[in-house]
This record gives structure tokens, C-alpha cells and sequence, in this order.
């Protein structure tokens, strides 16, 4: 059975992105995106809003050519290696292999795809990570904190939910991120 991992790169006060929807801030430097790139080996399936997808997309027809990073070519091979499931009711195609569209975020699909996922499966973008959270569906969060402060925006985190996590990991880096891991004990709170 696989599990359902929620990664994202926030601000130190909690936003994936800004008030005026800019992340140029969590651009992860070559340390902490190795470190990404372990964490994200293990995953066979990448779960996205349309945002999130459009956003990853460019990972499909990114360059492996020895111009780029050693780092970047990895992370280029997991990604085109992953299945891809975007939820969205207006996308009707996929840019990328090995990708299908689902108009709808159904939590008894997830739940399906977690029994017999023979990997992990990562949750991307907020707003999808939301629903899975409200449905007791995530397993791990993996949050690398930066070291700036951006005031708003969109939350990494949903409002409104209550729940105990377990911490399993915390590690620095050089250029002052925080990555904290966290299991999710799902034992809701009042």
C-alpha cells in the first residue's frame, strides 16, 4: 500500500505563493533539490490540480542535455517516470505521458490507488492537498520551510482542519530551509 505524501515549499509564515500568485522565492538551491529528489524517488504517482500540472508540465519536455545540472536531469527522469493523474473539469488533454485527466477529486478513487500503488503517491498543489487532508487521506507532509516571510497568499495549509502529526525528521540547510516530516496521525482533534 502505498502512501500519500504532501511536500510543499512554503514561506516561514505559511504560503506557497504570494498574494499576487508569485513562488520565485522557493526555487529550491542544488542541495535541498537533491534532497527533493531522494524523497520524490520512491513515488509512482504525482496526484495535481490543473495549476499544479501546468506548472510541473515542464518537467516533460525539460532539457537532459549535459548543459543542465546532474540534480536537474534527475529530478527530470523521476518526474517523466511517475504516473500522473490531474484532477480538473476544464483541462480535456494531457501535455505529458503517462498522464490521465479526472474531472473530479474522488476520494474513494485515492483511497483505491493507495491499495495497490506498489509506490508512494505524491499530492501536489494546495488546494488538492486540502481536499485530501479534509478526507483523511494524507499519510506524510514533507514541509521545507524558507527563510522568508511574504505576508500572503495561498496557504500551504488547509484552514479549518484539525489534526495531530507526528514528527519523524527535521533537517537545515545551507541557505537557511527547514525541512520538517511529519506523519499524520489523522486522529482529528475537537
Amino acid at each position: 500500500m502505498g502512501k500519500l505524501i504532501y511536500s510543499p515549499i512554503t514561506s516561514l509564515d505559511g504560503f506557497v505563493e504570494d498574494e499576487d500568485g508569485r513562488f520565485d522565492w522557493a526555487a529550491p538551491d542544488e542541495e535541498v533539490h537533491a534532497f527533493v529528489n531522494d524523497l520524490q524517488r520512491p513515488v509512482g504517482t504525482y496526484l495535481y490540480g490543473r495549476r499544479m500540472y501546468e506548472t510541473m508540465v515542464f518537467w516533460e519536455t525539460a532539457a537532459t542535455s549535459e548543459e543542465q545540472s546532474a540534480i536537474f536531469r534527475d529530478y527530470t527522469e523521476i518526474w517523466r517516470g511517475a504516473e500522473k493523474v490531474v484532477f480538473s473539469r476544464t483541462l480535456e488533454t494531457a501535455s505529458s505521458a503517462r498522464t490521465r485527466i479526472e474531472a473530479t477529486f474522488d476520494t474513494e478513487m485515492i483511497r483505491r490507488i493507495k491499495g495497490s500503488a506498489p509506490g508512494d503517491l505524491a499530492i501536489g498543489g494546495a488546494e488538492l492537498a486540502a481536499l485530501a487532508f479534509r478526507a483523511n487521506l494524507i499519510d506524510e507532509c514533507h514541509l521545507f520551510l524558507n527563510p522568508i516571510v511574504v505576508g500572503g497568499g495561498k496557504q500551504a495549509l488547509p484552514s479549518k482542519v484539525r489534526t495531530r502529526l507526528a514528527l519523524l525528521d527535521e533537517r537545515r540547510f545551507g541557505n537557511g530551509v527547514v525541512h520538517l516530516h511529519y506523519r499524520v496521525t489523522n486522529e482529528r482533534l475537537p
